[in-house]
């Protein structure tokens, strides 16, 4: 992971820091204490509670190293900078799909926090690199794979 900087709402940053903390608090001990009762078993080298210890601590390590790297290098958007004129990363955005008349709402993240499943869209996603900067009223183009879909910005709130 590049020294890229990570765009993170207040909640993102929350999270990852609450992840960041269970991870060496919590989940280190744990996989720690797993190693050493399957080495109390004996013989490592054909131990599989060993072996997926081992596997566990190695995903963990790499897990913190890059949630200390985003953290180190993030840029957080604050509540009161988040402009309601126009779409911006923190925004909460109501998007009307003008040939199916659905009505949407996102937040719009940076990557690091972008959860579609939650209605968390990132800034480069299609969606996202569409609308953003632009203000309500305005109906967007967003290039998709099943074609392009027109949507129309209803509402932008914080």
């Amino acid at each position: 992971m590049s020294d890229k900087e990570i765009i993170l709402t207040q909640d993102g940053l929350k999270k990852l820091e609450e992840e960041l903390e269970n991870l060496k608090s919590v989940k280190r001990r744990e996989v720690a204490e797993r190693i050493k009762v399957a080495i109390g078993y004996g013989d490592i080298s054909e131990n599989s509670e060993y072996e997926d210890a081992k596997n566990e601590q190695a995903f963990i390590e790499g897990r913190i190293i890059t949630l200390e790297k985003m953290l180190r290098n993030a840029r957080i958007i604050n509540n009161e900078d988040i402009d309601t004129d126009t779409v911006s990363i923190g925004s909460i955005v109501t998007v009307e799909d003008l040939e199916f008349k659905d009505t949407m709402e996102y937040a719009i993240v940076g990557t690091a926090e972008s959860d579609p499943l939650q209605n968390k869209i990132s800034n480069e996603s299609p969606v996202g690199r569409a609308i953003l900067g632009k203000k309500k009223g305005t109906v967007v183009e967003v290039n998709v794979p099943a074609g392009i879909i027109q949507y129309k910005i209803v509402d932008i709130k914080k």
